[in-house]
């Protein structure tokens, strides 16, 4: 499970992840907008940053600065462009960038200052593949690409709308260097486009896992390599998922532009419908259910497979005041609100694995009790046999707080064990996933749904506040940073 909160590197703010994006101001210089890449710090610290600046119709300027390395986005709310001058602001961890634009536009040279000494940081333009292509591409049946989806997506409901969430795995079989240029999802026969995914944004979606390249880089894939595209389609409006899901991905190749159809995928509708893995309020979904989430990217290969157990996963945070999720000594466990929370049994089911007898740690970014392994990263942790292929992780217990055993038959609403700081933790909280197998990483990630909940707020920004109306939801996942009233039945 990834660190429960992030750094941009140690001297800095902790970050929670955020994605919604801000803009503005406007822009003298409209060469500006475009895809960045840099890094900040160095050696072991290094962080490599993707900043995306785009261009409204009205002329204001909006970005996105992506951590690659934490799987994380933080909300750009101001970009000012005075001249050669380039000035980002950051409120959500207090951070700006003040840099200057050299001569022919390709670089922006600068310092980013967060409550501490101003450090360096330098950003170089990347240019897309198929930037400078002109005219319709041309379709082609022998493709130099092949693509696979591993797990095929199943449709659900989130914020209202219904998503389909999957990878694709596009691998250049040819001689030649190829580069992904836009990606189009449709239905059956590549009718009824659904959504398309290009440029800047299509970077930032997009990893190589081998030379470890990514933005326009990851894009271009050279012989024998892969890329992996994460695909987060949302369908307009109340529009239903098509039964099958088929792709038109555009690609260049040497001086050729052109056009390729995939093979058509079924998508699932087969939504495990739960209860609550906690009871009460404040639970602020952290690392949840979003495109950029450290848990929606952690590809983690097991026996000979790659796997992403956590796609849909939750860190399940308490909170209050502000942000503040302990009260006193941080470095002591009994002082978080999620401490000895009850987990949850969410449905009727079959305790398939139990784990316990793993220390806990110390509060701390880079604290654990024990070396992490496959084996200690979910610390003591439980797995439930649903029925159905779904199997529902509870991970990070306290040692000796598990209350039953494998083989034990268990109803929706009992007590399994408590909320604590084991593993892969930098904190108390629960880290929550429903998947396909009886194992914590070596299975796929699928949607589940919540039966009943209220949000109460977004980000840990909100501030309880009496008589404020909280927004019932059922038949939903909530998505990243949703803070959360659970509803027991």
């Amino acid at each position: 499970m990834p660190s429960l909160r992030t750094r941009i590197i140690a001297l800095l703010a902790l970050l929670f992840l955020c994605t919604e994006h801000r803009s503005i101001g406007q822009s003298s210089a409209p060469d500006i907008e475009g895809l960045w890449q840099g890094a900040l710090g160095s050696g072991a610290n290094q962080l490599r940053l993707l900043l995306r600046i785009t261009k409204a119709a009205d002329g204001s300027l909006s970005a996105k600065l992506d951590s690659l390395d934490q799987g994380s986005t933080i909300p750009v709310d101001k970009v000012s462009v005075t001249g050669d001058d380039v000035r980002l602001e950051l409120p959500a961890v207090g951070g700006v960038f003040q840099g200057t634009l050299n001569k022919d536009r390709s670089e922006l040279k600068g310092t980013w200052t967060q409550g501490g000494p101003a450090q360096p940081l330098s950003f170089t333009r990347q240019e897309l593949p198929g930037a400078r292509t002109t005219g319709p591409a041309q379709p082609r049946q022998d493709t130099p690409l092949v693509v696979d989806v591993p797990a095929a997506p199943v449709a659900f409901k989130a914020d209202g709308k219904t998503h389909l969430v999957y990878e694709l795995h596009i691998t250049n079989l040819s001689a030649t260097e190829c580069g992904l240029v836009r990606i189009e999802a449709a239905g059956a026969g590549g009718t009824g486009a659904i959504g398309a995914i290009e440029g800047p944004d299509l970077a930032a979606s997009a990893i190589q896992p081998a030379p470890r390249a990514v933005g326009a880089k990851a894009l271009q894939i050279a012989p024998g390599l892969r890329t992996v595209v994460f695909m987060w389609v949302t369908l307009p409006g109340g529009a239903p998922a098509p039964e099958v899901l088929t792709h038109r991905i555009r690609f260049v190749q040497g001086t050729g532009h052109f056009e390729m159809a995939t093979q058509p995928v079924r998508v699932g509708r087969d939504v495990a419908v739960i209860g609550p893995p906690l009871s009460g309020g404040e639970w602020v979904a952290l690392n949840g259910p979003s495109n950029e989430s450290g848990h929606r990217r952690a590809m983690i290969k097991i026996d000979g497979r790659a796997w992403i157990a956590q796609r849909f996963a939750i860190d399940w945070v308490r909170f209050r005041d502000n942000g503040e999720t302990s009260k006193g000594d941080k470095k002591d466990n009994k002082n978080y609100l999620a401490y000895g929370s009850e987990a949850l049994a969410v449905a009727d089911g079959v305790v398939a694995t139990v784990k316990d007898g793993i220390p806990e740690n110390v509060p701390g970014e880079n604290s654990r009790a024990v070396p992490m392994t496959l084996e200690t990263l979910g610390g003591n942790h439980i797995i439930l046999d649903l029925g159905g292929g779904h199997f529902a992780f509870y991970a990070h217990l306290q040692p000796g707080s598990l209350r039953v055993k494998a083989g034990d038959r268990v109803t929706r609403g009992q007590v399994l064990g408590l909320v604590g700081n084991s593993g892969n933790s930098t904190e108390p909280h629960l880290h929550f996933h429903l998947s396909d197998r009886n194992s914590p990483l070596a299975s796929e990630g699928v949607p589940y749904a919540l039966d009943a909940f209220e949000v109460q707020g977004k980000g840990l920004s909100w501030k309880p506040s009496p008589g404020r109306a909280t927004e019932k939801r059922t038949n939903e996942l909530p998505t990243e940073n949703t803070v959360v009233r659970f509803v027991m039945k």
